[in-house]
């Protein structure tokens, strides 16, 4: 298919998309003098009229996101540590050799696995690919993950048990501008991807959040349950359901497995015993059921606020039953899907990132996949190491006697974005070597032995894939300045020092993207009828999209999953036997109060990229905390207090917001702030057994006067990092 004919771009002009969400928004670059900026040139952006997706919209980080390419503090040489501690400039083959020597040293006295990769949802699938093989042949390490474990694992891991894949959304974004009602359980779209409302405005809403978010004053419905309860109330919804006669008995027979053992579990959950438990009134359920039964079409969409639990997975399975009873997935108008936060959250957890995973969305303990990709990569498929570590397992393991000694990170910036963050810097500064590859010093590149800068989104091309499965193409605007490498670069040339053949390796985006393809052909996400001239001719190619015998690209791709069977070799989706229990950590006495962490519209992930846009720090410049009036009253706070927030983990500085509409017994902070005012410092490191997502969104705390004394048991265990520049 193709989207309607777009006008060809002048010279000094490329059509490409938003470096930020899911979304990818279709953008027009224009470029412009910048004097004094790192390469003399910047940008200007358009909201691209003709890409679906955004209509001609952007958001606030949308339209600053060229800002960013002029950051007075943008990285443009690699540094390196010396031995009184600082980090000096210095010239390339020096780092590189530096970082070379080290890995070979580290591996020859300890083993492959003492060198870990962390990677990031940012990368572009080229990235993402290169990086994953590199960490599996060049280095022979099986401790590679990225930080998109911490974005949507765990409806990863749901998704795949109940359909057989796992694309994000199985239906373009395009389709929910239709529904007529749609739930949104733990989603904020108005705030963390505000085009996507353009697609809702239609539909009635139901907004299952404990905040009332800007996205819930537009809702129809908004149920309000205790943080951590969302798994009761999913079980509650299909109890009702079913009582009720609203299940879609013949597409239940026909194209599911496993509804009597669900059932099972939730003929328990009644209406009372879950208000009870979560706090939404009886009333509120049955209406949220009637509303989704009367549709002819209607969405399920979940999002963070459903999946970063230590029971995420569970928690989207159970929204996964109730969008099966009434028979919406696989219909064309209705379905269930997630709503992906991260810019490449989907492509980059497909070819190779993950701890489990091989290009094609192979899983790496599958001899048939190892072969397949071994093949393609010219090497012996038992040379390839087995799963490694997730993401904070990788993280929490650095340093300890049979952890990796040494970290290369591209794309992320743990010390923010990490439960417990403490304690993970605490873990980063106790490694022989820590490299970064980025274009601004984070928190995380401050405390690196090396730093490597490399370029950032409109200096590079490659490719995206947005929530909807869809491959997208980034386009190059401007050289990059003077010093800067792309991570292809940088990854070529790290192997060769470490002996691998240059040939694996290309820095071209487009060889790279040509040998992805072939080692996708045949797996769940098949990239193999897709390619770089497709997608500048316009076809808007969605995956699976598989190639030809011949090689040649004449598969449409698929952008509406299931429609006929689900990705099981049966061909039915599965329900799921899943059961409510607790967060892993309940309030009490000490910390009376649950906190919940999530996004705000003006900043973007751990922030390194969006607090550097005067715009966007002008509309939320620090940490904050929402409470409500009366919780914020009892502990002497009134609005623009400081107030200390603190768990069983630690503590973080926060601005008081007074928040009405909040529920009493919960606190609300964003987690793009860097230091003392950290949400990650508080935040649970509980995991999910399935997904091995960590539990952001429920923690117990306390709330008191900044000015208060710290109480000793809140001080982090283990330690604490060392001030940000130091390394021991």
């Amino acid at each position: 298919m193709r989207d309607t004919e777009r006008v060809p771009a002048p010279a000094g002009q490329v059509a490409t998309h938003c470096p930020y969400c899911a979304l990818q928004c279709g953008t027009r670059l224009t470029a412009t003098t910048a004097p004094g900026g790192p390469s003399g040139r910047g940008a200007t952006v358009e909201p691209d009229p003709d890409f679906p997706v955004n209509r001609g919209g952007l958001c606030q980080k949308g339209w600053t996101a060229p800002a960013l390419l002029g950051t007075p503090d943008r990285i443009t040489t690699p540094l390196v540590r010396d031995a009184s501690g600082t980090l000096r400039p210095t010239d390339w083959d020096t780092a590189l050799d530096t970082v070379a020597a080290s890995l070979a040293r580290l591996r020859a006295e300890h083993g492959p696995d003492a060198v870990g990769v962390f990677g990031g949802g940012g990368l572009t699938n080229e990235k993402a690919y290169l990086l994953g093989k590199f960490a599996r042949v060049a280095l022979g390490t099986s401790q590679i993950d990225y930080n998109g474990r911490f974005c949507m694992s765990s409806a990863a891991a749901a998704g795949n048990a109940a359909f057989g894949l796992d694309r994000g959304l199985p239906f373009p974004v395009t389709d929910l501008g239709t529904a007529d009602t749609v739930l949104l359980a733990g989603a904020n779209p108005a705030e963390t991807m505000p085009p996507l409302m353009r697609h809702l405005t239609a539909a009635r809403l139901i907004v299952i959040d404990p905040r009332r978010t800007p996205t819930a004053e537009r809702a129809a419905l908004h149920l309000q349950p205790r943080p951590g309860t969302d798994l009761a109330l999913a079980l509650g919804l299909f109890h009702i359901l079913v009582v009720e006669g609203h299940t879609d008995q013949a597409y239940v027979d026909r194209r599911t497995a496993g509804f009597e053992a669900a059932w099972k579990r939730a003929a328990s959950w009644w209406p009372e015993r879950v208000e009870k438990v979560t706090g939404v009134p009886v009333s509120d359920q049955r209406e949220a059921v009637r509303m989704l039964a009367a549709s002819s079409r209607a969405y399920v969409l979940t999002g963070r606020g459903a999946e970063q639990h230590s029971k995420g997975t569970d928690t989207v399975a159970a929204f996964i039953n109730l969008a099966l009873a009434l028979g919406l997935p696989g219909r064309e108008g209705s379905g269930y899907g997630c709503l992906t936060g991260q810019g490449n959250g989907q492509g980059g957890r497909e070819h190779g990132q993950k701890a489990d995973q091989l290009p094609g969305y192979r899983m790496i303990t599958d001899p048939a996949a190892r072969a397949h990709v071994a093949g393609v990569w010219g090497v012996d498929p038992d040379t390839l190491p087995g799963p490694g570590r997730s993401a904070y397992e990788l993280l929490d393991a650095l340093g300890t006697g049979n952890g990796p000694r040494a970290l290369l990170v591209f794309g992320a910036n743990p010390v923010v974005s990490a439960p417990r963050s403490e304690r993970i810097a605490a873990r980063l500064s106790s490694l022989d070597l820590l490299v970064v590859a980025d274009f601004v010093p984070s928190e995380t590149a401050r405390m690196a032995d090396v730093v490597l800068p490399v370029t950032q989104w409109a200096e590079e091309e490659g490719t995206m894939t947005s929530l909807e499965g869809r491959v997208l193409r980034r386009r190059r605007l401007l050289a990059p300045p003077v010093g800067a490498r792309s991570d292809l670069e940088v990854l070529h040339a790290l192997a060769t020092r470490l002996g691998d053949l240059p040939e694996r390796y290309p820095t071209s985006p487009r060889a790279v993207f040509e040998e992805l393809r072939r080692a996708s052909a045949g797996g769940p996400a098949d990239y193999s009828g897709i390619s770089y001239e497709r997608l500048d001719a316009g076809e808007a190619l969605h995956w699976p999209c598989p190639g030809t015998p011949a090689g040649a690209g004449d598969h449409p791709g698929t952008p509406r999953l299931f429609l006929e069977r689900f990705a099981h070799p049966d061909g039915r989706a599965r329900f799921a036997d899943v059961e409510h229990r607790p967060p892993a950590e309940e309030t009490h006495a000490e910390h009376p109060l649950y906190a919940t962490t999530g996004r705000v519209l003006a900043q973007y992930q751990s922030g390194a990229q969006t607090r550097r846009v005067p715009q966007l720090m002008a509309a939320s410049p620090e940490a904050h905390v929402e409470v409500h009036p009366d919780t914020a009253a009892r502990a002497g706070l009134t609005d623009g207090d400081r107030a200390r927030v603190t768990s069983a983990r630690g503590s973080t500085l926060a601005r008081v917001r007074l928040d009405p509409t909040l529920r009493t017994d919960t606190v609300f902070l964003p987690f793009h702030f860097p230091g003392e005012g950290r949400a990650n410092l508080i935040t649970n490191d509980a995991l999910d057994p399935r997904s091995r997502m960590p539990e952001f969104k429920v923690c117990a705390v306390s709330l008191a006067r900044a000015s208060d004394p710290l109480p000793a048991e809140a001080v982090v265990p283990d330690g604490a990092a060392l001030p940000e520049g130091a390394r021991s």
